[in-house]
């Protein structure tokens, strides 16, 4: 074997796991094919780019992504290292300036001296040298072939949306209000409110909207937690109100009462000049957007700085392809991790990374490989994608509904929640102990 590592992609995943890599005297070279070749949504050939919401989601340790983070972090997570610089204000979230954020992430892998970037695309996988494919949802078309032609099985896929982002200073702020919902943390979000008049216009626009499908889509692919705003609409006229556009525990100050329906914005940048409509991921026309997102109250004369667009998400039948350590059945010097593998969301994607580039150390040095014990959301999540059903794969986010039972019924949700991350912590605090010494 050739004494680096190859890992192919410089998103999340692939961020983790070469500097994981690096950072335990191992060559890599790091393999990324922007900006030579970009994707349909990349804009830059900065590593992380993060290019559908800039929230990394819920940092209360009561929630399944809270807890995630908590064993990253205990795992020396790189980037959760990055975000922590670049955060923006948003409640009990962790939000970051997309920007800065990859910009961090780029120039701490660049300053590693033992990775080697290239900027070329991988079109086949190398047989001599242990090789983690971290390539993502937007995997190129040719490397594409190549792994449906390795493994004998048909790429899944489904498709994704991103939402838009509107500039500040274009927002009537005498018609919108600051708050968190249910007033959890500060009020870092802006919400639109609506009344039955203005909600049911909007939806009546909404759902007769001119949609640009861009690929032979097949609806029963799009995944739930990215399901496009007009596609969900389509569910039934109160599918928003209970969804995205929910009022609940968010109480108007000018009223004091919830509004019939609101939508909310995250603040997205550094300086808070541009603000992202949470849970609006669409697949309209750019006129349309325009046209029909100036219906929400205070987005009148919104400057749309960034359109919601709709990409093609690829992923690998992981049930039927890797073992619980992210390896490759037929070939144990292979190793994927990040969406590409069926997790889906930021965090998820950066966590396989982690273990991808753990246990690709191990297989370079001869010990025997790590993979977290189920009670973890980590090990849980790894336990999902490899022994699921492989004839009805899905991609799958952090959640509590993953991990064993505890061994006492607790009825308090929040209580019950705090034992999963007791035990989950437990279980990885000496293992991290141990391997973080070594780095």
């Amino acid at each position: 074997m050739q004494p680096y590592v190859n890992v192919i992609g410089g998103g999340l995943a692939g961020s983790e796991a070469a500097f994981r890599l690096a950072s335990a005297g191992i060559k890599v070279k790091l393999w990324e094919m922007r900006p030579e070749k970009m994707t349909a949504v990349h804009q830059t050939g900065n590593f992380a780019e993060l290019v559908c919401s800039n929230s990394l989601k819920s940092e209360d340790e009561t929630t399944a992504q809270g807890m995630l983070k908590k064993e990253m972090r205990l795992l020396g997570s790189l980037i959760l290292s990055c975000a922590d610089e670049a955060r923006v204000p948003a409640g009990s979230a962790l939000a970051v300036d997309r920007e800065l954020f990859s910009e961090i992430v780029t120039d701490r892998i660049r300053r590693n001296h033992n990775i080697e970037i290239i900027r070329q695309e991988v079109k086949s996988l190398p047989d001599d040298a242990v090789t983690i494919v971290a390539t993502g949802p937007l995997t190129s078309d040719n490397l594409a072939r190549f792994l449906q032609r390795i493994t004998g099985e048909e790429n899944l896929y489904f498709y994704d949306a991103v939402a838009p982002s509107v500039a500040l200073e274009s927002l009537d702020l005498t018609r919108i209000f600051k708050a968190s919902r249910y007033g959890k943390g500060t009020d870092d979000y802006y919400n639109c409110p609506m009344n039955k008049e203005e909600y049911e216009r909007f939806y009546y626009e909404l759902v007769n909207a001119d949609i640009k499908e861009g690929h032979e889509i097949d609806k029963s692919l799009f995944f739930n937690a990215c399901m496009p705003i007009e596609v969900m609409a389509r569910r039934g006229i109160d599918t928003l109100r209970y969804g995205p556009m929910r009022p609940v525990g968010l109480k108007d100050p000018r009223t004091g009462e919830n509004a019939y329906a609101v939508v909310q914005l995250r603040q997205e940048d550094k300086e808070g000049k541009i603000w992202g409509l949470v849970g609006f991921q669409t697949r309209l026309r750019w006129g349309e957007q325009d046209r029909i997102f100036r219906l929400i109250p205070g987005l009148e004369n919104a400057e749309f700085v960034r359109y919601g667009v709709m990409h093609r998400n690829t992923y690998i039948n992981s049930p039927s392809l890797l073992y619980p350590t992210l390896q490759y059945r037929k070939n144990p010097y292979l190793l994927f991790a990040g969406q590409i593998t069926g997790v889906e969301g930021y965090m998820e994607s950066a966590a396989t990374g982690i273990i991808a580039g753990i246990n690709a150390i191990k297989i370079v040095k001869g010990e025997s490989l790590f993979v977290p014990e189920k009670v973890t959301m980590i090990g849980a999540l790894l336990d999902f994608i490899t022994s699921s059903n492989n004839k009805n794969f899905q991609p799958i986010n952090a959640n509590f509904g993953l991990l064993p039972s505890l061994p006492k019924n607790i009825k308090d949700k929040n209580i019950r929640n705090k034992a999963y991350l007791n035990r989950s912590l437990e279980k990885l605090k000496e293992y991290s102990e141990l391997f973080l010494k070594r780095l």
